[in-house]
């Protein structure tokens, strides 16, 4: 007989807040000691499932302004117009191209050996379906608390248009990267002690940011991967500034996005998958050891560029593959959206969404206003976004 133990929802993210909360105390940097002030910061509830993770210096003194309960029309229409954009995101986007991520990461387990295609395309539709499922979800909390009249921090801000890990890791779960840095980082030396000392810290921080995800091998190792990230990111920014002085052009940056892409990509195959094994085999189908297998209907499709990669080692086969064409639509499309298009922060910049939004980070051309143009597609995107929900469907940070 085993024990079940039931968790409070978002224990980890109000825990954090009260760690945050009793540091500072006991530093002397708390300005306000409101017991009702306090309880609401502790226990406001739009950020619980899947964050950010709120500091009382940007929560408390809201809670201390009268304002924040007047009722506002403004919050109550842009609130509405975030809370749908993210309900888009997570029913159309994320959920969309999810029926495609859970066949490729169970056939490891069932025995099934995943090709290049397969292998790539699983781990492109869940960093993808993650990336929708979280924007999605901060996008929602944002929406939802403005209707309060409280405005959150900024918690995800395009992280896949990062050109470094270093950047990735100031626009992905941006919330919690400033608590790891505050509360673990800079107590265990941060960079005061030298090279060294400062690469081991930032490992010894993404190892426990990995272990916050989850006690388990593949969550770990997730983090230790970020951290080997950061280490050289830091080490090769160091020797960039000391031997090499000038900035780098458009297409050695749209590079580095790629390639920092992939890195990232190639670390969420740790995370999502249910073991080392899972992880091994998929690595092992990444690297092409399973064979450059595509569907065959791609050959005479293709013409004469589906001729020459037969003679270069692919083989097109009848048999069904687990990534086929509407994956690959799915994955054209939505890494379209995240690379060129702006995000829904940037789409409501004049109504600042969220606290600490990069200065003129607006979108040029696409800036939310009240207008009947907007309105007619806010209301399209609620009712699409609506009729879209088709059966119960977790947030991926729920767990966490």
């Amino acid at each position: 007989m085993t024990a079940e133990f039931v968790l409070p929802l978002g224990i980890s993210f109000f825990t954090f807040t009260q760690i945050a909360f009793l540091v500072d105390t006991y530093q002397g940097k708390v300005k306000e000691y409101n017991f009702i002030h306090y309880s609401l910061f502790v226990t406001y509830f739009p950020h619980l499932i899947a964050g950010p993770v709120l500091h009382h210096k940007e929560m408390m003194p809201q809670f201390k302004e009268s304002s924040t309960y007047y009722f506002s029309y403004e919050n109550l229409l842009v609130g509405l117009t975030i809370f749908f954009m993210g309900l888009f995101k997570k029913v159309v986007l994320a959920d969309g191209i999810a029926e495609y991520v859970g066949p490729v990461f169970a056939a490891p387990a069932a025995g099934i050996p995943l090709t290049f295609l397969d292998a790539w395309g699983g781990a492109l539709c869940y960093t993808l379906q993650l990336y929708f499922d979280f924007s999605g979800y901060s996008d929602m909390a944002i929406g939802l608390s403005r209707l309060f009249g409280v405005t959150l921090p900024l918690n995800f801000h395009s992280p896949y248009k990062s050109v470094n890990i270093i950047e990735f890791w100031r626009r992905w779960h941006m919330t919690l990267s400033h608590f790891l840095r505050d509360y673990l980082y800079i107590p265990l030396g941060g960079n005061r002690k030298g090279h060294t000392h400062r690469y081991l810290n930032l490992m010894i921080t993404m190892l426990l940011g990995g272990l916050w995800h989850g006690a388990g091998w593949t969550y770990i190792l997730w983090g230790g991967l970020h951290g080997f990230y950061l280490v050289i990111n830091h080490g090769w920014q160091y020797l960039h500034k000391r031997f090499w002085h000038k900035p780098s052009s458009k297409s050695l940056q749209a590079l580095s996005v790629f390639i920092t892409f992939l890195a990232v990509v190639a670390g969420w195959v740790m995370f999502r998958a249910d073991s080392l094994n899972t992880a091994a085999a998929i690595y092992k189908g990444m690297a092409g050891m399973n064979g450059f297998v595509l569907p065959g209907k791609w050959l005479t499709k293709w013409g004469f560029f589906g001729q020459w990669l037969s003679t270069q080692g692919f083989n097109f086969s009848k048999t069904e593959t687990f990534i086929r064409g509407n994956a690959i639509n799915w994955i054209v499309m939505s890494l379209l959206i995240v690379w060129l298009a702006p995000n829904t922060q940037q789409i409501m910049a004049n109504f600042k969404p969220a606290l600490h939004m990069p200065k003129g980070d607006g979108a040029k051309r696409l800036l939310w206003q009240p207008s009947y143009t907007w309105l007619v597609a806010s209301v399209v995107c609620a009712v699409f976004s609506i009729l879209s929900i088709s059966e119960l469907s977790e947030f991926i940070y729920f767990q966490f």
